[in-house]
């Protein structure tokens, strides 16, 4: 199969020369890389290291692409500077450690076959139907398995509703927290699990991704946007069954990333070599074939410097029922027949006097008065909260009792005493504004 070049100045350094750069050559491609990439580090001793890594990553790609009878190439993408255990640090720890160790448990791991009374299409690309979001980037936080889910979600919901609506991975990072474990792994099922559960998900714009963990926003967890009635595990190690699942909808699988030609992956057909011990999550968005070889559409969350602007094609009828790097060993889908609920009312600010205002979900909290007469306020990000008699702090409904002294909310049970820390409230950065308002947290 012919190699697949994507032509830019740039790149053209990149690809052409047959032989190894100077030392000289290689600095100048260097400093373009770090242009091109916006890097820039702290030492000269940082930048030599990262330089000696580049070069490293220069040569292995070289040897690459110079093999003929390889369907796929590698760039100097945005990852080039870091060696392969950097890079797996960095992007392969967010599939769950049960889905790699063998030892996961799949909600709905008994569900049926998918039937079809036609032959699937030759090929299939859901973003020609416009179902797939923008390639987004997870960042250094392990949530794949968020990305994948989103994904899915994103495209039934345009297949039921015809509207395109990017939902929130910070949501599941933050909030989803039974089975998944935010930026160090989790699972698209468990994901899928959260989202019913919760009778929705937020939009990304209202609840946008960070890459890294914070505190569960409660007010965004009671928008409910987008709505799934349930969720199929296709059947493990049945790529005819997948095929089938990814006629009708983007489908959210596991496969094994960890390769270095996947770190370095251009364009092309990538035919591995790489194992099936699972560590990343994707989601396949379609398929085809190219000169006899089929393939799957995969839609990766590493942003558009990596692959074909974000997307993969990762070859499948392999004769290996668990497919290339195991695509066909976790594959899972989220059901939507019911339409989404009615738009939330616009959040509504809680009053404190003329002049102050909380966010909706906030209490008030005095924080200076004279004669009963409340001269400045301040917000407990708790709903219906009790402001405690320091005029800094406050405790929730469920534990009322406010020990300044020791910086404890109390309740008492019939077994004694239970505490907890106190929020400390915010101060407006001037009467009767609310955008300087900040968590803080003891």
């Amino acid at each position: 199969m012919g190699r697949l070049w994507r032509i830019s100045p740039l790149l053209f350094i990149f690809f052409f020369p047959l032989t190894s750069l100077s030392a000289s050559d290689t600095s100048d491609l260097f400093q373009q890389w770090c242009q091109q990439h916006g890097k820039s580090y702290s030492t000269e001793e940082e930048k030599l290291y990262r330089l000696n890594v580049f070069q490293d990553n220069y040569d292995y790609i070289l040897r690459h692409n110079t093999n003929s009878n390889s369907s796929y190439t590698l760039a100097l993408n945005a990852f080039a500077d870091l060696t392969h255990n950097e890079f797996k640090l960095a992007r392969l720890r967010g599939l769950s450690v049960s889905a790699a160790s063998g030892d996961l448990i799949r909600l709905n791991r008994g569900s049926s076959l998918i039937e079809s009374s036609n032959d699937p299409p030759k090929s299939l690309d859901w973003r020609e139907k416009g179902a797939v979001t923008n390639v987004k980037d997870q960042g250094s936080c392990g949530a794949c398995w968020s990305f994948s889910a989103t994904g899915a979600i994103e495209g039934i919901n345009k297949i039921v509703t015809d509207s395109l609506i990017s939902l929130s991975e910070q949501e599941l990072v933050d909030c989803d927290r039974s089975f998944n474990a935010g930026c160090e792994g989790g699972l698209m099922d468990y994901a899928y699990e959260f989202v019913i559960k919760n009778k929705g998900i937020d939009t990304e714009e209202d609840y946008p991704y960070k890459a890294k963990e914070i505190s569960c926003n409660k007010n965004k967890l009671k928008r409910h946007i987008v709505t799934i009635d349930g969720y199929n595990d296709v059947p493990e190690n049945n790529e005819d069954q997948l095929l089938k699942a990814v006629v009708n909808q983007p489908v959210s699988v596991g496969i094994c990333g960890s390769e270095r030609a996947f770190q370095l992956y251009s364009e092309g057909i990538f035919t591995g070599p790489c194992s099936t011990s699972l560590d990343h999550a994707v989601l396949i968005i379609g398929y085809d074939s190219k000169d006899g070889v089929d393939y799957w559409i995969i839609k990766n969350s590493w942003g558009t410097s990596w692959g074909m602007n974000g997307f993969m094609y990762m070859k499948r009828n392999t004769g290996d029922s668990k497919g290339l790097c195991g695509i066909n060993m976790l594959a899972s889908y989220p059901i939507k027949t019911s339409p989404n609920p009615p738009p939330s009312p616009t959040p509504q600010p809680v009053k404190c006097n003329l002049f102050s205002w909380c966010s909706e979900g906030q209490t008030c909290c005095c924080a200076s008065q004279i004669l009963g007469i409340c001269l400045k306020w301040t917000c407990c990000e708790l709903n219906a909260a009790v402001c405690c008699k320091d005029h800094r702090h406050c405790c929730p409904s469920d534990y009322p009792i406010c020990d300044s002294q020791r910086n404890l909310c109390l309740k008492q049970t019939s077994n004694g005493t239970l505490a907890i820390q106190p929020k400390k409230n915010n101060d407006f950065g001037k009467s009767g504004g609310r955008s300087s308002l900040h968590q803080r947290y003891f």
